[in-house]
């Protein structure tokens, strides 16, 4: 992080919005569209910890309850609808409230050139007192001093997104770019950025909480890294977390879809990208996108879509990364076997050297394998007081209890041998 440009945040204000006005009993929380999809609106409502049901119903405590206007969600229409953004952007809302915007944000002034708009939502009156679509690029610039965060949601309202790729007319660009760097909230807070194309679900619900909370004054300031991100949800790569990492590791890669195997060679971007699908899931901790056979193209960082394109082809530094891994595999992969073989074998299967599985037939170890799993087994204990058959002292403490029923072990040896050989 840039320590020089750094803007502190702290607990300061709490005692401001959170005791000396009293209890926070509500938020109003505005959903704004710019260039969108409305995928990151689907993907909010099928967020399940915590579910959108559960802040609008005050049931996480310390929270204040949260009033959404949502176009698409909400009951009202018209001027009704419409009512608390304009107070909002009048700064005449007597509430709090945070904006949420999604999409990207269009340059209206090239589109106010020639009479139009790029994204609107309800009505604005002019200064002649005609009136026109309401820009919500310009309703956002509007309610955005007053709000106490400005949270950007999916990559086309973080970073430009697919309306900002190359060769766009539009100028579309992310809600940092457009409120500038030095655009702080009524809280001091930057614009908060939650990417994804769209974004998982919990990440939207869980982020929009933790701000909630330092803002109500029940919980500190969450960690951001040095694009506004979650550092919590985006430190790691998508590689790193996932399923088919080990298969990278030992060097073994995807011919085709379907597959098991690390899907690098395919055209997966997951050891460069930032995101934390694989770990979480697409909604409540199911799907994602590797986790069901899809390659990642990177739909969380900034550079999307154009620093990924095109999509389906194999990064460029495959061949070094993977010819490693591969030359690292082919020493990995056998130990490794060695290991699974050991650990696959019980201490009665060692000694009788069968294996009495009804479910097919399995090899017992030859002589080099039971001589690599000696040494293993001496390796695996160097350094610790564990002995593998017990130290001299164990065996003397045993020794008379093996005495007492020596013949007994006897027997029932020559009984386990027997059994094996039928």
């Amino acid at each position: 992080m840039d320590h020089e440009n750094y803007t502190p945040l702290t607990n300061d204000h709490t005692g401001i919005f959170a005791n000396e006005l009293g209890p926070i009993k509500e938020v109003h929380a505005f959903w704004l569209a710019g260039m969108s999809c409305d995928g990151c609106s689907v993907a909010a409502v099928g967020a399940q910890n915590p579910s959108v049901e559960q802040l609008l119903n005050q049931e996480i405590p310390g929270l204040p309850k949260v009033i959404l206007h949502h176009p698409v969600l909400a009951v009202e229409a018209g001027p009704r609808f419409m009512e608390p953004y304009y107070q909002a952007a009048r700064g005449e809302l007597d509430a709090p409230y945070v904006v949420l915007y999604e999409g990207s944000v269009a340059d209206e002034n090239i589109a106010g050139e020639f009479g139009g708009y790029w994204s609107a939502m309800g009505m604005e009156e002019l200064d002649d007192g005609s009136w026109r679509p309401y820009p919500t690029a310009k309703m956002l610039s509007d309610m955005a001093p007053n709000a106490a965060a400005v949270i950007a949601v999916g990559t086309c309202a973080t970073w430009g997104g697919i309306p900002a790729a190359q060769g766009n007319v539009t100028h579309a660009m992310g809600v940092m770019d457009f409120l500038a760097k030095d655009y702080r909230s009524a809280l001091g807070l930057p614009v908060v950025n939650i990417p994804g194309c769209s974004p998982v679900g919990d990440n939207i619900t869980e982020t929009i909480t933790a701000v909630l909370m330092f803002l109500a004054g029940v919980g500190p300031l969450p960690e951001f890294d040095e694009l506004g991100r979650p550092a919590w949800m985006f430190k790691s790569t998508v590689h790193r977390e996932c399923v088919r990492a080990g298969s990278f590791e030992e060097g073994v890669f995807a011919k085709e879809y379907g597959d098991e195997e690390c899907l690098v060679e395919l055209g997966c971007w997951g050891p460069a990208v930032q995101c934390n699908m694989t770990s979480r899931g697409a909604q409540g901790h199911n799907g994602g996108c590797m986790n069901t056979g899809g390659i990642c193209i990177g739909c969380t960082m900034p550079g999307f879509p154009d620093a990924f394109a095109p999509f389906y082809q194999a990064p460029p530094g495959k061949t070094l990364s993977g010819t490693a891994s591969r030359m690292l595999g082919s020493f990995i992969r056998p130990l490794r076997r060695i290991s699974q073989r050991k650990g696959n074998m019980t201490n009665r299967w060692n000694k009788t050297g069968h294996i009495p599985s009804g479910w097919g037939h399995v090899e017992a170890p030859g002589p080099l394998m039971k001589t690599a799993h000696y040494f293993y087994r001496n390796l695996q204990s160097a350094g610790s007081n564990y002995t593998p058959g017990g130290t001299s002292l164990q065996r003397e403490l045993q020794s008379e209890a093996h005495a007492y029923i020596k013949d007994a072990e006897e027997r029932a040896d020559k009984r386990m041998h027997e059994e094996t050989v039928e």
